[in-house]
């Protein structure tokens, strides 16, 4: 009997040890998996496509059969003569070693809706990356920007992407639908021509900083705040300790350095500006901006994408990436709980434009 129980145990012991170590594998497998899996997803949509079929659908009700079927076989034969013709074209560039360069001329198109953080930038890194792969002369890239920015170090990361569209000479169109200020507009004049609707808001070329504090309320509830730092100017204004003039002084003195630089930034970029006008911190609509010289054009992103798609392929980038599930299941309130915190600590701490 005492066999049988030492055997029992020992078997035991033998199975708790096989599950452990199979344990062990699988999860260094999945963390193998997780490493090696892409950080998120590509998707591409061809608006000239999109467009086509949208017209075709339409036309459907408004045309009858006799006249919708005459026009298809005219446009079949259109473009068998213009299959026929590439044909031609591809045999002799392949002939030439110049076959990679035969492709019409597309039209990228990117959107990027920017939050305080511009934490979207990693998606704009991805997506212009992923251009910069494939482009090819007289390509182009249209930008529907739509930002009231935010953190002055995140949006001069999100310019210096679009700045490597410009350092590939390729041609950068920036489209203000909605707003591009401050820290938008910051990213505007990085393109090569800039256009807006009507009643966009641009502008707000300023900086500024702001933050509770609750001082006073500590001291009424007898709650002392302790900061050590080192270094003089390690902090200036704090939320909870009682702020000096000479810190309030010292804090407008980094503002007004960080709105010198913006300006500069502005002024390399759009020389022509009359920055002492523009450079106020104030905001326009679209129409008052063109006289000004802070957009080139008034018209809406919807204009420019239809006029190209009649000579060009107009592709949309759109790059998602892979959420956790932590991230999944944190909601709309713990979004809302982060930008309360970023608002009442980052705009403190770091100046906004």
């Amino acid at each position: 009997m005492e066999f049988l129980l030492e055997y029992g145990l020992f078997l035991a012991k033998i199975v708790t040890v096989v599950v452990a170590i199979t344990a062990i594998l699988i999860l260094a497998k999945s963390a193998g998996n997780r490493s090696n899996a892409p950080k998120g997803e590509l998707t591409v949509t061809n608006l000239t496509e999109q467009r086509k079929n949208t017209v075709e659908q339409l036309e459907s009700h408004l045309h009858d059969n006799a006249f919708l079927k005459a026009r298809h076989k005219s446009e079949k034969k259109a473009e068998k003569e213009k299959n026929k013709a590439r044909d031609k074209a591809l045999k002799q560039a392949a002939k030439e070693g110049k076959l990679d360069a035969q492709r019409d001329p597309h039209l990228f198109v990117l959107d990027f809706k920017g939050s305080i953080d511009a934490k979207e930038v990693s998606s704009l890194r991805e997506e212009v990356s992923a251009i910069l792969a494939v482009a090819k002369e007289g390509d182009e890239v249209l930008v529907r920007l739509e930002s009231g920015g935010g953190m002055v170090h995140a949006y001069g990361l999100a310019s210096s992407q679009l700045d490597r569209i410009k350092a590939a000479q390729l041609p950068l169109t920036i489209a203000v639908d909605k707003v591009a200020a401050s820290g938008g507009y910051m990213m505007a004049c990085i393109a090569d021509k800039i256009v807006s609707a009507p009643f966009a808001v641009v502008g707000s070329i300023g900086v500024i900083a702001q933050l509770p504090n609750f001082n006073k309320l500590l001291k009424k509830n007898d709650i002392e705040f302790e900061q050590l730092t080192a270094g003089e100017y390690k902090r200036t204004l704090t939320m909870f300790g009682e702020n000096t003039d000479k810190a309030r002084e010292k804090f407008k003195q980094e503002l007004e350095e960080t709105h010198g630089l913006f300006k500069d930034f502005i002024r390399q970029h759009r020389p022509e500006l009359d920055l002492d006008t523009v450079a106020t911190g104030e905001h326009w609509f679209g129409t008052q901006a063109k006289a000004l010289g802070l957009v080139d054009d008034i018209i809406t992103s919807d204009d420019i994408v239809a006029e190209a798609c009649k000579d060009k392929t107009v592709l949309a980038l759109h790059y998602a990436p892979k959420k956790k599930l932590a991230d999944k299941l944190s909601g709309v309130a713990g979004d809302a709980a982060d930008n309360v915190l970023l608002k009442l600590i980052s705009r403190g701490q770091k100046p906004i434009v």
